[in-house]
């Protein structure tokens, strides 16, 4: 009588080091957000002088554009998947985009924050928390952007290929954590803190 191990099955296969590490990665940033959304949470309010988060506007056309942008990399995801590079540059290219317009945004909207109504981190605990929370993203985003941006540069010299489709999702996990982590602080800071 012969045995057959448990885990027999042959078509199961060891997730790659790059994902793992990836999903490790966003375990961590993930704890270190919600310390930070919590922070913010609790704060809300609690300044005992102004302005209060009534002072912000939404930014909706710059969360739509992060947000697409999760759309757009699944879309170079699969085209490099299958081989199709000039897809993968193009939605690839868009993506970029896409997250250089979501972090004008906040250059200006922090611009008009800070040098127009004279708003900063210092001015009260509700400046301390939200600059805190939506640079600790915006810190992120632009992480985001040098990846993808050596991921281009690599691909206009011709040096990424369908072999590497791999690494492009392992990369993709990042940008999909930065904009779920946006619709948190979306949610939290603009919709219900106000």
């Amino acid at each position: 009588m012969s045995t057959v191990p448990i885990f027999a099955d042959e078509s199961w296969q060891q997730p790659s080091r790059g994902r793992v590490g990836m999903l490790c990665l966003i375990i961590g940033e993930s704890a270190i957000f919600t310390i930070f959304v919590v922070a913010y949470i609790y704060y809300i309010g609690r300044s005992l002088t102004g302005p209060t988060p009534s002072i912000l506007e939404v930014p909706y056309f710059n969360s739509v554009c992060l947000i697409s942008s999760s759309f757009t990399i699944v879309l170079a995801e699969h085209a490099i998947k299958h081989g199709q590079m000039r897809r993968f540059r193009a939605w690839w290219a868009l993506t970029m985009a896409l997250g250089i317009e979501f972090l004008i945004g906040t250059g200006i909207e922090w611009k008009d924050l800070i040098v127009d109504r004279h708003f900063t981190i210092s001015t009260n605990l509700f400046g301390t928390t939200f600059y805190s929370l939506v640079g600790l993203h915006a810190t992120h985003v632009v992480v985001g952007m040098i990846g993808l941006s050596l991921v281009m540069l690599f691909t206009l010299m011709g040096r990424v290929n369908q072999g590497h489709a791999e690494r492009i999702q392992v990369l993709a996990l990042y940008w999909h954590f930065v904009d779920a982590v946006w619709v948190v602080v979306f949610t939290v800071v603009y919709i219900v803190g106000r």
